[in-house]
């Protein structure tokens, strides 16, 4: 049996297995999809080939594109002036953690960046699971400016890993800045142009459709964006995020079905995918290596609780039996960390201790967080409902 044919067989059986062992055993299936990602390439049902890697690499990107998905700028802009210096102090707050941490701990200036990463790829999943709930909308609207802060600090570190502090990195920085200039403006223009003729939305999307139009309209703006932040040399996965927003921003109205019809074909197979490589890109003997499983641990810990003591800003509006599940919402920047490791390890600025250690906390952080968020959402409605 060819390598091709193995992995094929392989991924497929994980797909159709993981939701049913999830409901099993009661874990999230993406923790499941990961594990099983890692056993797999343990016994090399599953092995390094670049189709897979290519394939993966889509999954991500669409996953940005989904988590995307769940943010309207309309919306957004409308935030009140309260809330929205309250995310901006959240990001200080883990960033000045962040520092004191590695300063104290004389740790590699990479874990500045590290430690803060916010990503909202796994609030999509999270939201798929528990549903449009008030945790949920706080925690991707707070995300959503961590996760900007996050994709321009990672832009601003695979600059200056590539280029070092150089011309190029300056010029790289510029093209980033220039980049979210022109997408505000393309934003207001086309926000003015539907305003003044509103049956541009029926003829990009008719309302009786059968050629999918509403979806083909969606991967084109998807993959026209991916094309640009490659040609720019900016981070990718930006592109597929504001492709996202875009299409949520200007087309929900319009076709309420159209973000939930691509959930279901990205959660359905694609992102699977990536979970599964991910898992698979962990040696499991690395485990072994010596006090690679506590470093890891210490670096989910300190993720965490940097969190959750940020998030003490919202008890106001998740009350003190609620509040640290923002935190704990955030404590899984799953892509952006592997991202960053990935990155900081090619450039050698990490050892490859610290890249499987990077690797792992990411993978524990899912599987760590995800139950216990599983756990006190159920600890908490179980005493909401014996109080009423």
């Amino acid at each position: 049996m060819t390598e091709e044919i193995l992995i094929i067989i392989s991924i497929s059986l994980i797909i159709f297995a993981s939701p049913l062992i999830s409901n099993l055993l009661r874990l999230p299936t993406i923790a499941v999809e990961i594990t099983l990602g890692a056993l797999a390439a343990y016994f090399a049902f599953i092995v390094e080939h670049s189709i897979l890697e290519l394939v993966a690499e889509l999954g991500f990107l669409y996953l940005m594109f989904l988590a995307g998905l769940e943010v309207d700028l309309k919306k957004l802009v409308n935030i009140s002036g309260n809330l929205l210096k309250k995310a901006i102090l959240y990001n200080v707050i883990l960033f000045s953690l962040s520092a004191i941490l590695t300063f104290y701990l004389d740790l590699s200036l990479i874990f500045i960046v590290v430690l803060p990463l916010i990503s909202i790829g796994i609030l999509a999943a999270l939201k798929k699971e528990y549903g449009d709930v008030p945790w949920i909308q706080l925690s991707i609207t707070i995300g959503l400016i961590g996760e900007i802060v996050s994709i321009f600090a990672l832009t601003t570190v695979a600059a200056a890993l590539e280029f070092g502090i150089n011309f190029e990195f300056y010029k790289t920085m510029i093209l980033f800045t220039i980049f979210l200039i022109s997408m505000l403006f393309l934003y207001k223009l086309f926000h003015n142009l539907i305003w003044w003729y509103p049956e541009i939305k029926a003829y990009l999307m008719p309302e009786v459709d059968h050629q999918e139009q509403d979806i083909r309209i969606s991967m084109a703006i998807f993959f026209l964006m991916i094309t640009v932040m490659i040609y720019l040399h900016l981070e990718v996965a930006f592109g597929a995020f504001i492709a996202g927003t875009f299409i949520t921003t200007f087309f929900e109205e319009h076709n309420k079905q159209l973000p939930h019809k691509l959930e279901h074909f990205g959660f359905g197979w694609l992102v699977p995918i990536f979970f599964i490589y991910v898992g698979s890109s962990f040696e499991l003997e690395s485990i072994f290596q010596d006090g690679l499983v506590y470093n890891a641990l210490m670096i989910v810990f300190a993720m965490i609780v940097i969190r959750v003591i940020a998030s003490m800003l919202f008890v106001k509006e998740m009350g003190w039996n609620r509040f640290f599940i923002i935190g704990l919402s955030h404590s899984m920047p799953l892509t952006l960390l592997i991202a960053v490791a990935t990155l900081a390890y090619q450039n050698h600025s990490i050892t490859q201790f610290y890249y499987y250690s990077f690797i792992l906390a990411s993978i524990l952080e899912v599987l760590i967080v995800m139950i216990a968020i599983r756990v006190i959402s159920n600890f908490i409605n179980l005493n909401e409902r014996a109080k009423n």
